[in-house]
């Protein structure tokens, strides 16, 4: 007779197909467990209608936080053609349309299942503060148009309105520090420097400062656990753009039919309009009242005539305060570096002049054979750039070193501290970043997300599972049980 195979009985077919299921559940709760959990992020949107441009930036956060402060990091910027919102004020609609493309782009960077959720937020600064000033009907209708225009995308929009000049300054100075990483580690502080087309801020943490002195200059800041208080002022009308219009209007106060200005160089003439020239609040009171039409604008290109014109634009006779800057304003003794960021950065990177390495006298010194060099030869030299900007480089290099020393009282030891920056770690310096990291706080955070069972519950699984392929092991032996337990016969 045929002995009968011990592994085809029913007990050890059973025993075989419990072991292949345990483990392969094994195997499936291993997996399961120990796979990568995907980070889950957040995300918000800010625009950056400027007086000259308006820029688009797309933030993103770990949706779990850290100490309640969003992580936050720029993902995407985008800048709108053409000029900023307030240059549409007597074509409105045209100022919602303008940011559409953009906008599109938001809506391919953000993930869809994200969109209703993701703030959306337009913050308009100097440009449409002097639109107000001037025609406030004109200004509530160029925001009805953007409101329209922003409430057509998927986004959770919520508002549109004009910063005051002490929040772009305080969320600039956020901006900068946060950056880099000085909030978190409780570091000493950078100061921010922040130049527009038409407002100038400037903000710091002093280490003596009297609030009691100057209440409207101060804000007070609790980030990552550290309080701060910071000394804030914004400086409307004294941005590049127009500063240059108040330059220009000082020249031609009495009418004259042509004008030669230091602050152009030896060669350069255009022929300018009265209208058009004074057609700001900054300079509107100014204009001549018996002037021309137009008159012609004749450059001879001194730097050092061209710093006495743009010193009569500041005001350093009258301070009622222990110490001013300039037109009266109080300010504290400049403390620590100082970060400069927008205009301050795109006009001394072109004149080459970021290097906060070269002395004082050497910056003004490259300044004054750069504003004496021939129209034609710096035409020739930048044939990249348009001719409108290239002109206004001597002057608006001329007036940022005005500012900086004469203005904010930067001496040739402490100019050193000024480090020009476009950038800080993939995000651009401005006061967007600052605003969206400071509504990261009001965004509740979600938990993250988890492995399906708690240590303790996957540890109990796989040792029930362990333990049960080990007693199937040994049941598995059975059929050799009687060969080994046989005693060996003696002959």
């Amino acid at each position: 007779m045929k002995e009968k195979n011990p592994w085809h009985t029913p007990l050890t077919i059973i025993i075989t197909v419990i072991g292949v299921i345990a483990i392969v559940a094994l195997v499936t709760v291993a997996v399961l467990q120990n796979r990568p959990v995907l980070q889950k992020y957040k995300y918000g949107i800010v625009l950056d209608a400027g007086s000259s441009h308006t820029a688009l930036y797309i933030y993103e956060w770990p949706a779990e936080k850290d100490n309640n402060t969003g992580r936050v990091e720029q993902k995407h910027s985008c800048k709108v053609k053409g000029k900023g919102i307030s240059s549409y004020a007597a074509e409105p609609e045209k100022a919602g349309m303008s940011l559409t493309e953009c906008m599109r782009e938001a809506e391919m960077q953000v993930p869809s299942r994200r969109h209703q959720e993701t703030p959306l937020y337009l913050g308009a600064t100097a440009g449409m503060r002097l639109l107000n000033i001037e025609n406030r009907e004109a200004s509530d209708k160029v925001f009805e148009a953007v409101e329209k225009a922003l409430q057509r995308f998927p986004f959770s929009y919520q508002g549109a309105r004009i910063l005051s000049g002490q929040e772009e300054g305080a969320f600039g100075w956020v901006t900068v520090n946060y950056l880099d990483d000085r909030l978190k580690q409780g570091l000493e502080t950078t100061g921010a420097l922040d130049l527009g087309g038409a407002s100038t801020q400037i903000s710091f943490v002093p280490h003596e400062y009297d609030i009691s002195e100057s209440p409207s200059n101060s804000v007070a800041f609790r980030l990552y656990g550290n309080d701060y208080n910071l000394y804030t002022h914004s400086f409307l009308c004294y941005g590049k753009d127009q500063v240059l219009r108040m330059a220009l209007a000082h020249q031609t106060r009495s009418g004259p039919v042509t004008i030669y200005d230091p602050c152009f160089h030896p060669g350069y003439s255009v022929t300018r309009n009265y209208n058009a020239l004074y057609d700001s609040p900054c300079v509107s009171e100014r204009k001549p009242k018996e002037a021309p039409l137009n008159f012609t604008h004749t450059g001879v290109g001194n730097f050092f005539r061209c710093q006495e014109v743009v010193k009569t634009l500041f005001n350093f006779t009258s301070c009622k305060y222990s110490r001013c800057s300039f037109n009266g304003i109080f300010q504290p003794p400049l403390q620590g570096s100082f970060g400069a960021f927008s205009a301050y950065y795109f006009v001394m990177n072109f004149l080459n002049l970021t290097d906060s390495s070269i002395p004082l006298e050497t910056v003004k010194a490259n300044l004054a054979n750069y504003c004496g060099t021939p129209w034609n030869q710096i035409k020739q030299q930048h044939p990249e750039v348009k001719e409108k900007y290239l002109a206004e480089y001597c002057f608006s290099g001329t007036y940022i070193i005005t500012l900086l020393t004469e203005g904010y009282n930067f001496t040739k030891e402490t100019f050193s501290k000024i480090k020009f920056i476009k950038e800080i770690k993939g995000s651009d310096a401005g006061w967007t970043l600052g605003y969206m990291l400071n509504l990261t706080n009001m965004i509740p955070a979600e938990a993250p997300d988890s492995p399906p069972l708690p240590h303790a519950g996957y540890v109990s699984i796989v040792t029930v599972i362990a333990l049960l392929l080990f007693i199937l092991f040994i049941l598995s032996l059975r059929p050799i049980w009687p060969k080994c337990s046989k005693k060996p016969q003696i002959v």
